[in-house]
């Protein structure tokens, strides 16, 4: 690849096609190509096994005419199994013990399981070498394997030294559940072009948006949702945060936050742009597959400044094992970046939630109607954690969930303030009664705290938060805004910033707020470049137009303050000065004022 990358993605394409209409000539049916491997399965052991061997025959004939760095060299494992099958793809134990054979599998050899061999045995003119009952990973019972010995042995075949196996995509049985279809599944992986094709790819340091920190860094993209129904996106987004929840309480790792990752959601990008853009080495990326009571998880691990694969594992599990399932993801992503936990990081990490499935299902739902932002979806994401809350009234996270239903109630004006504070700092003082390791209920209480004019218990809160959770773009951004209410812009400069290195990708918001700190300690310029940063995504947010028009106002700038202005009034024909600034919780007179003076000049009424 090194030395000629386009001729070796030639080589492979045309690899693939020699080895996919072997498998149509020998009656079977090519399944997946997905990134760096194929899978095929067969009506028929017999033709399964003559095609691996036909297959490899052609590769070792083209290979001897190349130097030996030119040559690509393959695995085949074969499995005789029951599959299910739905739209064309299979999966289940029978695909699986095919890719663990596979991995088995000596370069340029095939290798199969005892059900293949008892089977071929007395069909077909091969000899074979019996490798010994092998225990493979997620299969119970040890699996008998034979190497399969051609009439000829292949001389010049290059012995690989490592030799990386890709994820591979199935689907779950969203059908007639319980049907089963007999097949082998031949699962092909080559050597060469370890990063997927599609997403693979080297980062350019010198094109690096962000410095590298000087820790693993990482960015978890949002899990591909496989079930092909949209109203299972909630659990998959879910997935991801978790996954991203759970990492960022670690100090030794750099995260990005939620709200960066996501924009990538349903776009085709490289990994190497996701590192450049978010200023990370390591990108995390995976599918989910939900049916009823089966989930199936594939996840990869890369490194993008290489575009090397560092980790790749599929899961196939009950639904109700999920809980177990993402500590595993979690524990093999730690592994791979070599980061040991203390005993108390340990403990955060890995702290209990709930047992009951159908709760966890029901916050889930909750966060997604939240994220929506409008009053309506706040209502059903209340009825969610209230749901939640009734399967396992212990559920510490669901009340949390609940309490923040009314604190964006305060947040977009959807309520009356005092009554929903009050009520979110009951709901989230009880949540950490049951949990006080939970990082984003001690940030919500800080900014709750702060709403109630207790500017000191709120920046014990919010501190407190951003020590559990150290990753957490939204336990810096709430932080950043409890210092500004107490007076203390200029500590909360670094913590914002701090925020948007977090969520390079963030929400428009942070970066107003970063404005309007500069603001406050008298810095026009700064609070300037950071308002012209902002406002790309969320053009009708009206407390982002409001700091605009506060910040251009007060510095001068009377066009754009005009103009920031005007989008106000577009946004609500009734604002006033007064009814926005009387609301806001400074505890220095003299910050209201300032932006009071800042939106008059503006024009605003």
């Amino acid at each position: 690849m090194g030395e000629d990358e386009a001729g070796t993605i030639h080589a492979i394409r045309t690899h693939f096609q020699a080895i996919s209409e072997e498998i149509a000539g020998h009656r079977g049916r090519l399944v997946d190509t997905s990134g760096d491997n194929l899978l095929a399965d067969f009506a028929s052991v017999v033709d399964a096994v003559q095609c691996a061997v036909a297959i490899q025959e052609k590769i070792r004939l083209g290979n001897a005419e190349l130097p030996e760095a030119r040559r690509i060299v393959f695995r085949i494992g074969i499995n005789l199994g029951d599959v299910i099958e739905e739209e064309g793809r299979i999966y289940g134990d029978g695909v699986n013990i095919a890719a663990r054979i596979e991995s088995l599998a000596e370069p340029g050899a095939v290798y199969i399981s005892g059900t293949a061999y008892d089977q071929v045995k007395n069909k077909i003119t091969v000899g074979y070498e019996y490798q010994g009952e092998q225990q493979v990973k997620n299969i119970q019972d040890p699996v008998r394997v034979y190497k399969v010995l051609p009439d000829a042995e292949a001389p010049g075949i290059r012995q690989a030294s490592l030799l990386w196996a890709g994820r591979w995509k199935t689907a779950l049985l969203a059908g007639a559940a319980g049907l089963f279809v007999a097949a082998v599944a031949v699962s092909i992986w080559y050597e060469y072009l370890r990063p997927a094709l599609p997403r693979g790819g080297t980062a350019h340091l010198q094109r690096q948006a962000l410095l590298l920190p000087d820790k693993p860094s990482i960015a978890v993209l949002p899990f591909e949702n496989m079930t092909g129904d949209p109203k299972q996106e909630y659990f998959t987004d879910g997935f991801t945060e978790q996954i991203i929840t759970s990492l960022s309480k670690i100090p030794a790792l750099f995260v990005i936050s939620r709200n960066s990752t996501f924009t990538y959601r349903g776009k085709s990008v490289k990994v190497q742009q996701v590192g450049e853009e978010l200023g990370v080495r390591y990108v995390l990326e995976g599918s989910v597959q939900k049916s009823s009571s089966r989930i199936r998880i594939n996840v990869q691990l890369i490194d993008a400044t290489t575009g090397h694969h560092v980790w790749a594992e599929s899961y196939d599990r009950n639904l109700k094992d999920i809980f177990s399932l993402q500590d595993d993801v979690i524990l093999k992503i730690l592994t791979a970046l070599q980061v040991n936990l203390t005993s108390g990081e340990q403990v955060r990490v890995w702290a209990e939630g709930t047992k009951s499935l159908e709760a966890y299902m029901k916050l889930m739902q909750c966060r997604e109607y939240l994220y929506r932002g409008n009053r309506e979806s706040i209502l059903l994401a209340r009825r969610m954690a209230e749901e939640a809350i009734v399967l396992d009234p212990k559920y510490a996270n669901a009340y949390v969930w609940l309490g923040a239903t009314h604190m964006n109630e305060v947040f977009i004006g959807a309520s009356r303030p005092k009554e929903s504070i009050a009520k979110a700092i009951e709901l989230t003082q009880k949540a950490l009664a049951m949990n006080g390791s939970l990082g984003e209920a001690h940030s919500r209480l800080g900014v709750l705290y702060s709403w109630s004019g207790r500017y000191d218990e709120g920046i014990v809160a919010a501190e407190r938060g951003v020590e559990l959770n150290p990753n957490s773009g939204q336990a810096n951004f709430f932080l950043g805004l409890v210092l500004r209410y107490a007076g203390k812009s200029k500590e909360a400069i670094p913590v914002l910033q701090k925020a948007l290195r977090l969520e390079p990708l963030a929400p428009d918001i942070y970066f107003q707020n970063l404005a309007l700190v500069y603001f406050q300690t008298g810095d026009c310029k700064e609070a300037i470049a950071a308002c012209e940063k902002g406002l790309k995504r969320e053009l009708n947010n009206l407390n982002s137009r409001v700091i605009m028009a506060a910040v251009y106002g007060s510095c001068g700038r009377e066009k754009e303050a005009r103009n920031a202005a005007s989008e106000v009034l577009r946004i609500k024909p009734d604002f006033t000065v007064e009814s926005y600034t009387r609301i806001l919780p400074y505890k220095n007179p003299s910050d209201r004022d300032r932006s009071a003076q800042g939106l008059r000049k503006a024009g605003l009424p």
